[in-house]
């Protein structure tokens, strides 16, 4: 019977073994890699035509949103590399983001530009005098978010748990503070307008394949195996001879690596970046996607990440003046996020894992569910 009596309504327990979505044993990995392969790669042919038709047919709204669902799944998968898979409570993701925007801008705006936007204080040199194509600046941004999560790792990983966190935390308020007062490099609150608006859904969905491609295999490999041993115990896993310490520093470089890109990716799809918009309440938002889609799930986390950015803009229609049954009922502001949170109190109430809980998506188990390619029973 499970600890929590409203599990047994959760799809975590209709994927045990035993539930009604449980496919049984599933054939070795090996028997079935050719064919996963091919089926992955149909898929994404699948996905980019479905692209191409939203490109051309649908409202300039709906593909903002499924560019800003592509770029939030992309930050929820990485985090949830430190946070879900390893098992460490990290609250920096916002200072990542923040890194990884404004170096992206920084780059690819013109010198015009950049003499245009920084009217208190000049833009430093050499920055004030070039511009770059945005993928060598995604990639540049990327490395110098990464190496600024390595340098940060050394302090960080010294401490467990919520100290954890505490650190982290500080660490991202620090981030947003210096982006605040760094006049001469940031702008200060004035932020950074005018940045090209470059960022479309090929950018958007092709980091998220290459995110997703890096990160699922890096958790199905030995790396991962043993990232997932740090967070059941990391004591016990050292005691195994795992490198507890390197290997949070490499789960923690790689998602700064992703969450620095996709940062930049949102800087060119929003046009204006500030301090304001990288605050605590955007990790805070991360935070409840993984956990929303199960937290150590990477599933989890694309689908998570896809029901927060749609579900926030569908539930505004609560907000505008309706009638039900004749009545008349205005519109009541704020009323969308009263709704999001009772959502998100049922969830943690019947869904206490999330919605997949630790599972992942793999053709194994779907064509085992369908009842093809199923394995042996003993």
């Amino acid at each position: 019977m499970p600890r929590n009596p409203h599990e047994k309504f959760g799809l975590t327990a209709l994927l045990k073994p035993g539930g009604l979505l449980s496919p049984g044993a599933l054939p070795p990995a090996h028997q079935t890699r050719r064919r996963d392969t091919m089926l992955t790669i149909g898929a994404c042919l699948l996905a980019a035509l479905g692209l191409w038709l939203l490109e051309g047919h649908a409202s300039g709204y709906v593909v903002h949103l499924t560019c800003v669902g592509a770029i939030f799944a992309t930050l929820a998968v990485s985090y949830n590399l430190i946070n879900g898979v390893t098992g460490q409570f990290s609250l920096e993701p916002n200072a990542f983001v923040a890194c990884g925007a404004y170096v992206t801008a920084l780059l690819t705006l013109s010198p015009a530009e950049k003499e245009a936007s920084f009217i208190l204080e000049p833009l430093i040199w050499p920055l004030s005098a070039f511009s770059i194509p945005l993928l060598p600046a995604l990639v540049i941004a990327g490395l110098l978010t990464a190496l600024m999560a390595f340098l940060m790792g050394f302090p960080v990983f010294r401490v467990r748990g919520d100290y954890l966190a505490i650190v982290t935390l500080g660490f991202g308020e620090v981030i947003r503070v210096v982006a605040n007062n760094a006049q001469s490099v940031t702008n200060g609150p004035l932020g950074l307008k005018g940045i090209p608006h470059i960022t479309n859904l090929w950018w958007s969905w092709g980091l998220l394949a290459v995110c997703l491609f890096f990160i699922v295999r890096l958790v199905h490999s030995s790396y991962g195996r043993a990232l997932m041993a740090i967070r059941e115990d990391e004591t016990a896993a050292e005691a195994m001879g795992i490198n507890a310490f390197w290997h949070k520093m490499l789960a923690f470089t790689l998602s700064a690596f992703f969450e620095g890109v996709a940062g930049g990716l949102l800087a060119h799809l929003i046009t204006t970046i500030s301090p304001s918009l990288f605050t605590f309440f955007l990790t805070f938002n991360l935070l409840i996607i993984i956990v929303v889609g199960g937290l150590g799930s990477t599933t989890g986390a694309v689908l998570g990440a896809f029901l927060f950015t749609y579900g926030g803009e569908w539930l505004r229609v609560v907000e505008e003046p309706m009638q039900l049954m004749g009545l008349d009922i205005p519109g009541i502001p704020g009323m969308r996020m009263v709704i999001f949170s009772l959502i998100l109190v049922g969830v943690m109430i019947f869904l206490r894992r999330g919605i997949l809980g630790r599972h992942d998506f793999s053709w194994r188990w779907l064509l085992a569910s369908l009842g093809l390619g199923r394995g042996s029973k003993a």
